[in-house]
């Protein structure tokens, strides 16, 4: 079954975010909403769909991971375009939180869905026993629930729910799906209300808000203590509750209260200040939070005012968050005062409740760790963080408060994770399930596959004579360290007679966020401009190393690629980047410009473009350039980065971050047979008459107040190197435009200037305009 065409009926956060995730990865999709209007010849007749379709447009951050995809989204109504879901393979539906409507759609959509197409729910917590009274057996079997999280584009979890009547075929065929297109991490979930992540989720949100009133504390305070510091995602609880939307927040706390007879009440100023007056979060404008011009306000639920925001940072909280999270979690059990004492009630209320339900959840404890670190992003999952605070401790804090020890504590024997296996429900140890698709190159590390390893960056053997070469710098930054393995490791690769290296990484931040300006500023403090000179030389022989290799190098980018990170990337043979690559040169930030050959690269590939052609000018190749570097331009996709420029169309693009690795693999073997390395290149310069036209647009800048004089040198710097000096037009070398490079870049770093805002930029980690 091949899914080329989505149907999302419901365009609202949810609705339209997924059709934008579906069309940024290609396919044709069909978004409905009701009728904006009773009159049928009314213009406004498919309004909130085209409403829908907008907000997404201009979402921040951006829904569509390129403003072209949107095209590929046709917009209707339920009462005179339901018969476009005809052509649909996979039909969604995301509307109101009710079995009601939802049934009554089902309805519809049974009496006109193809035979092969797949049916699904983006319910956030309504069975779908529920969903699936009164419709047939053929209904029955192309359907399950697909529970997507806020926002689709970024939130890695699916939760796929089956029922007992699903097609095997049908699941086999929407995991592939949403894996391979959509690029989602698939968890299998019972059907019971709320499912896994939500269930866990909001019962630790209402939890959480009972304890806070219970110890007197602020949401700042708790959003402080129930994030980084527990291993929890930056957006802790309250964030994440405006996130999501606290409409949403209050129908899934109705609707599972209702269902399973538990106490999920939220407090009554949730109620009565904020979801009555619409104060929903994000999508209303403010929530839990608000912002405005002067500042983020914090809704103070004593007071039942909006009051300055006070983050809880410093002190034993402010130690603790800087260490690893092994260690970061134990450290709360020391964390004296009222804090101290809401945070040890908050892990033991998380630990207990999920403990109990597990297994009415979920089929292992492996799915219920990778759907809260996938879905509400948790850098460890609930059982990793009773691994870590230690079973025997949770035992003490359980008999203490008068709980029951849960079936499934007495279980584990000692750990419900040991050398690579897991505690299954029924008190087995078994070997965790891999991902699909994944070569995890950790996994690779412990079992003995280094070639090389120097602290800061090592190559791994990743099979079929294939090596992965991995910086391990902090945000990978490429300082002395990663350049020598980098030179050792593709010497290692050619000695092995490999068929080719990738250069990638696991790290979800960042593929690397360039040269480690600490360094740079600490020479030139020491006046070590000949050392600063060979520097640049290497960092140049390095990105050409790439490009120069007898074996195909493949580049596998990921989240931010910044700077020098750009530019080992625009020399690969090959890119496979991760769809989430947001890729610049951005070292004018700093007052300097891209001098690892980023410049040289930019010049040669436009203008290696339209020199093809008789009678082009190849002043659009140069300000093609000059606008990315000048303007430090950054992609927000990789999408975005091809029609940038960075990425060339015979580059690829992985949705999925678990199999950018493996597909980067592939792309090594598709390359390496009769490999040969490309060519030097040569290209038209144009001198001082391209510097001239440039230098125009840098003056028209200062004079509008939009750059300052330094802005210009800078600028002025960039266009010498792209127009090959200030002579006459003339043909130039990549090495001719690289010297250029290394003497402009020195040049900048020379300046008080550059210098001052590379100082101001490693103190601040923000850029300085002076």
């Amino acid at each position: 079954m091949r899914v080329t065409t989505v149907g999302v009926v419901g365009a609202g956060a949810m609705g339209s975010g997924i059709a934008a995730l579906a069309a940024s990865a290609g396919c044709r999709v069909v978004l409905l909403d009701i009728p904006g209007d009773p009159d049928p010849a009314s213009p406004n007749r498919s309004a909130p769909a085209r409403t829908g379709l907008q907000k997404a447009i201009k979402s921040k951050p951006a829904s569509f991971m390129e403003a072209a995809a949107a095209s590929r989204v046709r917009t209707g109504n339920t009462a005179d375009h339901l018969s476009w879901l005809a052509e649909c393979d996979w039909i969604c539906e995301a509307i109101i939180e009710q079995p009601a409507p939802k049934q009554e759609l089902f309805a519809k959509i049974e009496a006109l869905m193809k035979p092969t197409a797949i049916v699904s729910s983006n319910t956030s917590g309504i069975p779908m026993a529920v969903l699936l009274e009164g419709r047939g057996e053929r209904f029955r079997r192309r359907f399950l629930g697909t529970h997507f999280f806020n926002p689709p584009r970024y939130m890695h979890l699916l939760e796929v729910i089956p029922t007992p009547e699903t097609d095997h075929a049908v699941i086999g065929a929407m995991r592939s799906f949403a894996e391979r297109t959509l690029g989602k991490g698939i968890v299998l979930a019972k059907d019971v209300p709320g499912f896994i992540a939500n269930r866990l989720g909001v019962f630790g949100m209402v939890a959480t808000m009972r304890r806070m009133e219970q110890h007197g504390l602020t949401i700042d305070e708790v959003d402080g203590l129930t994030g980084s510091l527990i291993g929890r995602a930056r957006s802790a609880t309250f964030r994440t509750g405006d996130l999501s939307g606290l409409d949403v927040l209050a129908h899934v706390t109705r609707g599972i209260g209702a269902t399973t007879g538990e106490d999920f009440a939220l407090p009554a100023w949730v109620h009565d200040e904020l979801v009555a007056k619409g104060k929903l979060g994000d999508k209303s404008g403010g929530g839990f939070y608000q912002k405005t011009k002067a500042g983020t306000l914090t809704f103070d639920w004593k007071t039942k005012e909006y009051v300055p925001q006070q983050r809880l940072e410093g002190g034993d909280i402010g130690a603790a968050i800087r260490l690893p999270v092994a260690q970061r979690l134990p450290a709360i059990k020391s964390i004296p005062g009222a804090l101290g004492a809401f945070i040890r009630d908050h892990v033991v209320d998380a630990a207990h409740y999920t403990l109990t339900l597990a297994s009415q959840l979920a089929h292992d404890i492996v799915a219920i760790d990778r759907a809260m670190e996938w879905g509400y992003g948790w850098e460890a999952g609930p059982f990793q963080v009773m691994d870590a605070l230690g079973l025997d401790w949770l035992r003490e804090q359980f008999k203490a408060e008068g709980l029951d020890i849960p079936a499934l504590l007495d279980l584990a024997q000692g750990s419900f994770y040991r050398q690579g296996e897991y505690l299954t429900f029924d008190g087995t140890y078994e070997p965790i399930p891999g991902i699909p698709g994944r070569i995890a190159l950790a996994g690779l590390a412990a079992s003995g596959r280094v070639l090389m390893d120097n602290g800061l960056s090592r190559l791994l053997d990743v099979g079929d004579g294939v090596a992965c070469f991995e910086f391990r710098s902090k945000m990978n930054s490429l300082g002395q360290g990663v350049l020598e393995g980098l030179e050792q490791s593709l010497r290692k690769v050619e000695q092995l007679g490999f068929n080719g290296m990738i250069i990638g990484n696991e790290d979800a931040r960042a593929f690397s966020v360039g040269a480690d300006l600490s360094l740079v500023s600490f020479a030139v403090s020491a006046g070590a401009w000949d050392d600063i000179d060979a520097s640049i030389r290497t960092f140049q022989n390095a990105t050409m190393s790439i490009r120069r290799a007898p074996f195909p190098v493949v580049v596998a980018p990921a989240g931010m690629t910044l700077g020098g990170g750009a530019e080992f990337t625009l020399h690969a043979a090959a890119v496979q980047a991760h769809a989430e690559t947001y890729m610049g040169l951005v070292e004018v930030g700093v007052g300097l410009l891209p001098g690892g050959g980023g410049t040289k690269e930019l010049l040669m590939r436009f203008t290696g473009e339209l020199q093809q052609y008789e009678e082009v000018d190849l002043f659009a190749a140069v300000k093609r350039a000059f606008k990315l570097i000048a303007f430090a331009t950054t992609s927000t996709s990789a999408f975005e980065a091809r029609a940038f420029g960075f990425l060339r169309d015979g580059d690829r693009i992985s949705m999925n971050r678990d199999h950018q690795i493996s597909d980067a693999k592939q792309r090594v073997l598709d390359l390496a047979p009769g490999y040969l390395p490309p060519l030097e290149r040569r290209v038209r310069a144009l001198g001082r008459e391209g510097i001239g036209n440039l230098e125009y647009a840098l003056w028209a800048a200062k004079e509008a107040g939009q750059a300052s004089a330094h802005d210009v040198r800078v600028g002025r710097a960039v266009a010498y190197v792209l127009c090959g000096g200030d002579g006459t037009a003339r043909d130039v070398t990549e090495q001719d435009i690289l010297d250029l490079e290394r003497e402009q870049f020195l040049s900048l770093l020379g300046t008080r200037e550059t210098q001052e805002r590379i100082a101001y930029t490693l103190k601040t980690g923000k850029p300085l305009r002076n």
